[in-house]
This record gives structure tokens, sequence and C-alpha cells, in this order.
């Protein structure tokens, strides 16, 4: 089991009441600032590093196809994410910046589904009145489209909840920039260990450049729970290299979950390479590096 003293200590005691979650200790005046510098890029987008650099408060389209609303599959209460962030109160946002051939929310993260539109006071309502849950986790698909709107909505939250960013991580430096003293727990996905992987399977170009940055980024300045998904025939070419650089650079101090759970979906058929789930073989070789790092994981 994991060592959660180590990897959450701000986390666990937000649970423990001991302090409020940072985007209640933030000046307001601080968070409008936020606000306002983040729909000031939206006239300009490059809230990801594909930097499509449209103006979508005047509902111009890019890569996400995201315009100036937010669009929502659903909001629950989450039971199957980490035991640790369980019930976690989850807010699924349409559209991706990754087209992953893989995806297992493919209608979501290609907009397949439609959503609904919220506003932002709405959302922040419905935040609110679920005390019960031990974070709110901002998801899709992808949250990074949704950035500006997700910020002004916890301008209207009264609630004392954590604030989780559950993302691919390929945002640019100036969403970061807009992320930091806002999250409690960063979640990322880190899914490949070189960029030819990334290019070819989710369509994104320097992969390994823009998500290492950004989780050096993100361990400066909350704390991290890292996902790995291992998928058939990249052990070695993916999963040793990313664990390689966890240990590298966060080595105990962050959470690592190693996820067996891949099975094809969406076009995988395309990719006889990971059109399987993953053997034993594979999954354990990753369990044992991981292992022999001293990494700070589970499964």
């Amino acid at each position: 089991m994991a060592d959660l003293e180590k990897a959450l200590p701000n986390y666990l005691k937000i649970l423990d009441k001991e302090e409020k979650p940072r985007f209640k200790k933030i000046d307001r005046r601080l968070l409008d600032k936020k606000i306002g510098d983040a729909y000031k890029i939206l006239e300009n987008c490059e809230l990801c590093e594909r930097k499509c650099h449209i103006n979508r408060l005047r509902n111009e389209l890019g890569w996400c196809k995201v315009g100036n609303k937010m669009q929502i599959s659903s909001i629950f209460e989450h039971l199957g994410e980490e035991y640790f962030f369980v019930p976690s109160l989850t807010i699924f946002f349409i559209s991706c910046t990754f087209s992953c051939q893989y995806c297992q929310n493919w209608t979501i993260s290609q907009r397949i589904e439609k959503g609904q539109h919220m506003t932002e006071q709405e959302l922040a309502q419905v935040i609110s009145e679920r005390k019960n849950c031990k974070n709110v986790n901002f998801v899709g698909g992808e949250p990074t489209p949704h950035l500006p709107m997700i910020l002004k909505t916890l301008k209207f939250v009264n609630s004392s909840l954590p604030v989780m960013w559950n993302s691919n991580f390929y945002m640019s430096e100036k969403s970061m920039d807009l992320l930091r003293g806002v999250v409690d727990v960063y979640l990322s996905d880190f899914k490949y260990g070189n960029d030819r992987c990334a290019e070819r399977l989710s369509k994104v170009k320097n992969y390994t450049e823009i998500i290492k940055r950004n989780h050096l980024l993100a361990f400066k300045n909350s704390e991290m729970v890292i996902r790995h998904l291992v998928l058939p025939n990249h052990a070695e070419c993916c999963s040793i290299p990313v664990l390689n650089f966890i240990k590298e650079n966060f080595r105990d101090r962050v959470v690592v979950n190693i996820m067996d759970q891949y099975h094809p979906q969406y076009i995988t058929m395309n990719y006889p390479e990971i059109n399987r789930r993953i053997s034993d073989e594979e999954f354990e070789m990753v369990v044992k590096h991981a292992e022999r790092l001293g990494l700070n994981f589970i499964t």
C-alpha cells in the first residue's frame, strides 16, 4: 500500500479538517485576476499546447471544438477512483485535447455526446451541495479547454472540498500558471515514454517535453498522483521510461497508480499491437520495475 503521508500530507490534513483547501485560501482579488487572464487567453486560445490561436470568445472553434461555454457530460459521486479519493464529486467535461485511438471514454472525448451547458453559478451550486464528497474532481475528456469557466465556477463555490485536476497534462505554461495556487491535488495521466508512440496513438506532438515539464511544475506547487495505464506491447518503450522519470524527479513523494484495466476500445482495430488486453507478464514486468525503483505505488 502506498505511503500517503509522504505523498499527500496536505490533502490528508484537509480531510481531517485541519485546514481549508487552497482555492478558499486564495485572495479573491487574485482569483479575479486569474479569471480575467484566462478569458483573455480565449481571445487567442492557447490553453493547451496545440495553441490553435482562435478567438473562442466569438465562439470560434479550434481542435477541441469547445467554444465559450461549459459542455458537461455528467456529474456524479464517483466510487471508482483511487480509494483515498472516494467518494469523489466528478465532473466530466465534453471534448479533449488528445485523440487517443483507444480512448475508454471516446464518446465524451471525441464529442459523440453533445453534453449539456451549465452556467458557472449552476455548477458552483452543485459543488457546494455535495459536502459528503472528499473532493471536486475536474476531468473529461479533458478539463483544460474549460479552464476559464472552471476558475469562474470556483469563485461562486461555498464549500470546503479540495480541488483535483484530473488531466492528460498537455496544458500550456499559461494554463499551468493559472492553476497554481488553485489546485490541491493533480491527478495526471502519464501515458507514453516517447514522442513516437504519443503521436501515433494520441495524435499529439512533443509529448514527452510538455508532459515532463508540466509534471515538474505541478510538483512544485501541489501534491500529485500519477496514473500510468499499461498498454499491450508498450511496457519497454513507454512504461519503463515513465517510471524512470518519476524515480529521477519525484522519488517517493508522489503516488503512482499502475493500471492494468486496458481493453481495446474505440478504433484499436486499426492498431494491431494494442488490439488486445495486456498480459499478466507485461503487467508483472512493470510492477517489478516499480518495486526495484522503490516507487510509492498502488495497483
